[in-house]
């Protein structure tokens, strides 16, 4: 659901409970292993509101206790539960064998990943087969502004709904090449339409270069993205014409796929 949406709704009784549950999930979750202290750096909850959470999420199985340690990660159930929703994912199940093949055509490491909110979730992963690989997974949710899935993303929306997202984004600095300009990243988002791919000149991830596309809907609107990653050190031996056309050819399979 978009921030728009979600500003256009009217609040929906128990949703701040919810909320605190989901917020120390989503801790637990970037942070495996953390502890009490951890949690309260992390979430504005006091200690016994903290305590209630858990006990709560423990005695569903969302979340595991180390009683060794004192430390808390995620639980089976849910685990259960996210591997069920990626493999029902439509996109994702259309999507993997394109992607794959982009990987054995690259030989680098490739994205797939699906709009949440003012940013993008990774929803597939191929790895490269060299040694030097992506520490990024499935689930890692990254920036619009800063990774070549969002500037692909952005760039392949309506003017209007674009405006609108640009607006309410924070243009955090990620490394020294991250764009934190509005208006120079409109003008890159110009050169993505013009291009027909995007580019991270290593403005999320210091050593990394990246290409990336949208994935269309029948009204061709953006579902999702592609992204090849290269370390900079590779980047000049590789043919960067070929992955240009690869993952073009990639996304327009799979938007004629869905």
């Amino acid at each position: 659901m978009s921030e728009v949406s979600k500003q256009s709704k009217p609040q929906v009784q128990g949703t701040a409970s919810f909320s605190k549950f989901m917020n120390v999930l989503q801790a637990i979750a970037d942070s495996p292993n953390i502890d009490i202290t951890g949690l309260m750096n992390v979430v504005p909850y006091p200690r016994p509101t903290l305590y209630r959470l858990l006990s709560a999420l423990i005695n569903e199985e969302l979340v595991t206790e180390n009683g060794d340690r004192g430390t808390f990660k995620l639980g089976t159930r849910l685990i259960s539960l996210a591997a069920r929703a990626r493999d029902e994912h439509d996109l994702r199940s259309i999507a993997h064998r394109h992607v794959a093949a982009l990987r054995d055509t690259t030989g680098e490491t490739v994205h797939l990943a699906v709009p949440s909110g003012l940013e993008m979730v990774y929803v597939d992963k191929l790895e490269s087969p060299q040694n030097v690989r992506m520490i990024s997974r499935i689930g890692t949710r990254v920036n619009l502004h800063s990774t070549s899935v969002g500037k692909a993303y952005l760039a392949a929306l309506d003017s209007a709904v674009r405006e609108n997202i640009l607006a309410q984004l924070q243009l955090t600095r990620r490394t020294e090449h991250t764009i934190t300009n509005l208006d120079q990243l409109r003008d890159e988002l110009t050169q993505t339409q013009q291009r027909g791919y995007s580019l991270d000149w290593e403005e999320n991830e210091l050593d990394i270069r990246c290409f990336g596309a949208a994935i269309l809907d029948c009204e061709g609107q953006p579902i999702g993205c592609v992204s090849v990653s290269v370390p900079k050190y590779r980047y000049d031996s590789i043919d960067t014409k070929l992955f240009q056309t690869a993952i073009r050819a990639t996304v327009d399979t799979i938007s004629k796929s869905l």
